[in-house]
């Protein structure tokens, strides 16, 4: 009797994402300092966000209608009424020695935000609902700078390895962040970058944030556990930090997820930490045990009255927001006829995608524009990458009268081509250009069998060679004919013309 082999446990992530991101106003939550990035440490500085004695917060309207508008994005509900509380910590970073945010009343809650998994082989995506649990305001803390450490980072962003003093710099504290957190409803490290990234057009599209990572803009904390397929109760959780890049979160998320199979796995117990992303290493290693939840001591921000939004003041900041990406993609598929890869790449940012419609508006075939600007326009911008798309002498316009000369036939897509590099550095009328250059396509039958007379005349063996099977031989012949019209015979009469000439 031969005994069934035991059954391989199988395991399923169950992810968070905590999203802290800047807002873009030019000036902090509760004070008139300047929250512009890169100055001079300790220049943008004022009393309220040093937390000198004696100083009262203002909060900063624009960050509560940034905040609101980003709610309202997120397909949250919008509280009537909130408050902000203290959070009760120590850190040199932090002035006050508790940070102004919000707890038990948030602005936003119950929300959603929808992800799209874009499938390659079959040019289909998958969507997935994700849901929201909360958005609310605060202030960010300052930065610590250690002196002789692996790199100059903020805290609990690297370890300190031989360091011998530190730094603090306040030019960052009381600058306005709304953190956005999710529900656990994330199952993949795939599914957490997409999650991310769709946040980060979200908000660039709303203008309320850069959502520049590099810059500390948009930061994510990773919350990850695993559990037997089929359990309802979650594992052990462990908080992922250090990750300045999509790619950081899914490699991380992979990594963990890895990481904590194998432990239970060997019989050993998941600890509920703190742990770093080593881009370097491709590995998450410990950085504190966290065993409970802090206690942060919340209560009412005493210096700082209640937030309430009317429903008019609502109303009016929700027909303020624009198209957003998800809105875009849908429209480009179903009004434009464009294929899921084309509407993701367009709507990825949205100056392209507001150049892409202006070519459309100006007349140009949306698949054309698409192919236009996500092609030789990319690439050119890629090679030049302290332009943008709007820098560009090119505009919309000039693109969508290029498209129609080759729709018209006035000109081939090889003329295109040749002719684009002028209209990327100098702009202007494309038909001016073609008419000043005499580049206009050859459509008359007569001239192009003329030249195609001539080059199967000089050409004799390549001849002979077609005629003996080497049907391929064809492009040859094509190839003569354009060099023979300076590239200006039409490529679809020419290989007409050509084909009933060499089987003649």
């Amino acid at each position: 009797m031969t005994t069934a082999a035991p059954v391989k446990t199988q395991y399923e992530a169950v992810i968070g994402l905590e999203t802290h991101c800047q807002l873009s106003t030019q000036t902090k939550i509760f004070s008139n300092s300047s929250t512009a990035f890169g100055a001079i440490p300790n220049t943008h500085i004022d009393p309220i966000c040093l937390g000198l004695p004696g100083v009262l917060p203002v909060l900063n309207q624009k960050v509560l209608e940034y905040a609101v508008k980003a709610g309202l994005a997120l397909n949250c509900q919008i509280a009537p009424y909130s408050k902000f509380d203290r959070k009760q910590y120590f850190y040199p970073d932090l002035p006050k020695n508790y940070q102004i945010s919000q707890y038990d009343l948030p602005i936003a809650e119950h929300g959603w935000l929808e992800i799209e998994l874009y499938d390659k082989e079959t040019g289909t995506a998958t969507r997935k609902r994700i849901g929201v649990t909360r958005l609310h305001m605060e202030e960010d803390a300052g930065k610590l700078v250690h002196g002789g450490s692996v790199g100059e980072a903020s805290r609990n962003e690297t370890r300190l390895s031989g360091s011998t003093y530190s730094l603090v710099d306040y030019n960052r504290a009381g600058v306005p962040l709304i953190e956005i957190v999710s529900e656990p409803d994330i199952r993949s490290g795939r599914e957490a970058a997409e999650y991310a990234q769709e946040l980060r057009r979200i908000v660039r599209y709303l203008g309320v944030s850069d959502g520049n990572m590099q810059e500390g803009s948009l930061r994510c904390d990773v919350n990850i556990s695993v559990r037997p397929v089929g359990r309802a109760e979650f594992g052990t959780k462990v908080e992922i930090k250090n990750m300045n890049s999509f790619s950081a979160i899914q490699k991380a998320i992979e990594f963990e997820i890895e990481r904590q199979i194998e432990a239970i796995e060997a019989g050993e117990r998941i600890v509920q930490e703190t742990r770093l992303w080593e881009e370097g290493a491709q590995r998450t290693i410990s950085m504190r045990v966290k065993e409970g939840s802090s206690d942060y001591r919340y209560f009412p921000e005493p210096d700082l009255g209640p937030i309430e939004v009317s429903s008019t003041q609502l109303e009016q900041w929700r027909s303020e927001l624009p198209e957003l990406p998800a809105q875009k993609r849908q429209r480009y598929e179903t009004e434009l006829g464009l294929s899921v890869y084309d509407a993701r790449v367009l709507t990825d940012d949205q100056s392209i995608a507001a150049y892409f419609e202006a070519t459309v508006a100006a007349g140009g075939n949306p698949k054309q524009a698409a192919n236009w600007i996500m092609g030789d326009i990319s690439a050119y911008l890629n090679s030049n990458n302290s332009l943008s798309i709007t820098d560009l002498p090119i505009k919309p316009a000039n693109l969508a009268e290029l498209i129609s000369l080759i729709d018209s036939g006035t000109i081939s897509n090889k003329i295109a081509k040749d002719i684009l590099p002028d209209l990327l550095a100098q702009g202007g009328s494309s038909k001016e250009l073609v008419e000043r250059k005499g580049l206009i396509q050859i459509s008359d039958t007569g001239a192009i069998e003329a030249a195609i007379a001539e080059v199967i005349a000089a050409h004799p063996k390549e001849l002979e060679m077609y005629r003996n099977g080497k049907t391929k031989m064809l492009g040859f012949f094509v190839g003569q004919v354009m060099k023979q019209t300076s590239g200006r015979a039409d490529p679809k009469l020419t290989n007409q013309l050509l084909t009933k000439q060499l089987n003649g």
